[in-house]
């Protein structure tokens, strides 16, 4: 493996923002050191530069597999390397759904020949999987994803003694997507009653609405207190749900929370101009709850960002409401999204590197990653604070070749990635395809 120098680098890790010179070998940070006299395969000058720990994505639909022409492991670890992610956990919502220990071990080994980036996988709970769920080996998946709202195929789990086995036995952390379905099909009709099937995208918040999702993460937080279960709650939405999270350290905590780029970044005004590109589930909703979460994100009751990637075709995402599909795709251009906030002043910078690596890596136990200290894998990405970069269709990386930011001039970008102490992404150039490894939890 090459050994690096990476010099006049403005690091920002564990709260604190410096000036120093890291050596990488043999996939690991060796030195850091204000000045370091040392031979090296390639040095890179990164004064004015920042660098920071890669992000840890907890939350990627990658479409791997049988649905991969909307996108695959492949494309996507690819397009996720050009932003400054060096891990990801993959949803298990796929073609067949990853419900079993033995598909769970598939993903893993085509992960192993195509991913660029290091990878983990959930395995998904149904009604009636428990014994699969028992049988998961802590220390080598990130987690059990329950789909407490709608989902595809037989992942919706609302049968009550269901997910109370799960929450009782799961032997890791269990993450959950929270609405309540029977409240969203009742919305659903009375939409479908006064506009038929062309429902006006702006009242995709209503359709699943505050309600619903706050009905569903309030009876997940108290099914993890009442069982002690290891609880994470993705992609939170409503400022009301804020309030079932306690704000602080991640360290210790047994329930926490997650917010998505997305949420943190439009709002229902947003709903005119890019109509169906930012219908997601659960929804974006009001300014209000925009500024809800991030606040929430200042006070620790929001532990950890990430993007729920979920790519869609371009064709699928000019159907009619109830035919185009929820989700968008954004592991391109989240860190750039992040950063723009710091430039708004709604974060800074140490913040957004806690949320998107420190307490990735803190809150699943993984093993060696998530912080620039000696010793630890190389996983870095390097980015300007004051280059500028008009988010572009030509440069999208996506299978499905388009950005809900399209248009958008970025005031920061993303100038290099190092996956396990190879730069595998530098200056709008990629090196030859090398894979990423599998992630390993300290469980």
């Amino acid at each position: 493996m090459s050994r690096i120098l990476i010099t006049q680098a403005t690091i920002v890790n564990e709260g604190q923002i410096f000036e120093a010179d890291v050596l990488l070998a043999n996939g690991i940070i060796e030195k850091i050191a204000t000045q370091l006299d040392v031979e090296a395969d390639q040095v890179i000058d990164a004064a004015g530069m920042h660098l920071l720990p890669g992000f840890i994505d907890d939350q990627v639909h990658f479409r791997d597999p049988g649905v991969t022409y909307k996108g695959s492991i492949a494309t996507e670890s690819k397009a996720a390397l050009a932003g400054g992610t060096t891990s990801f956990m993959d949803m298990p919502n796929v073609k067949p759904s990853t419900t079993t220990i033995e598909h769970l071990e598939a993903k893993y080994q085509h992960a192993s020949e195509v991913s660029w980036l290091n990878y983990s996988f959930y395995l998904g709970a149904t009604n009636d999987n428990i014994e699969e769920v028992k049988a998961l080996d802590p220390t080598g998946s990130c987690g059990v994803k329950i789909f407490m709202g709608a989902s595809t195929g037989n992942m919706l789990v609302d049968r009550e003694q269901a997910l109370t086995d799960i929450f009782t036995h799961s032997p890791t952390l269990i993450t959950t997507h929270c609405e309540d379905t029977p409240m969203i099909k009742a919305q659903e009709a009375i939409y479908r009653e006064k506009y038929g099937e062309d429902v006006p995208m702006i009242y995709h918040p209503d359709i699943r609405c505050r309600e619903a999702c706050y009905k569903s993460s309030s009876f997940a937080v108290d099914l993890a207190k009442k069982t002690g279960a290891d609880l994470h709650v993705l992609h939170l939405t409503t400022a009301e749900e804020m309030a079932l999270f306690e704000p602080g350290p991640v360290e210790g905590k047994k329930i926490t929370a997650e917010a998505c780029v997305h949420h943190l970044w439009f709002s229902d005004a947003d709903y005119e101009t890019k109509g169906s590109l930012i219908k997601c589930n659960p929804a974006v909703k009001k300014v209000s709850d925009r500024d809800a979460i991030r606040q929430a994100v200042r006070e620790g009751r929001i532990d950890i960002i990430a993007t729920d990637h979920a790519p869609h075709t371009w064709d699928e995402k000019q159907s009619l409401y109830f035919d185009a599909p929820a989700g968008l795709p954004q592991v391109q251009q989240s860190l750039s999204a992040l950063l723009d906030l710091v430039h708004q002043g709604v974060f800074d910078l140490p913040m957004v590197v806690q949320k998107i690596a420190h307490n990735v890596a803190i809150r699943y136990q993984i093993d060696n990653r998530g912080f620039i200290r000696e010793g630890y894998a190389a996983d870095l990405v390097l980015v300007d604070m004051n280059k500028p970069h008009v988010d572009r269709r030509e440069d999208v990386l996506y299978k499905c070749g388009w950005s809900p930011w399209e248009g958008h001039e970025f005031k920061s970008s993303v100038i290099g990635t190092i996956v396990n102490g190879e730069l595998k992404y530098y200056q709008g150039e990629f090196a030859d395809f090398m894979p990423g490894q599998r992630l390993r939890f300290n469980r």
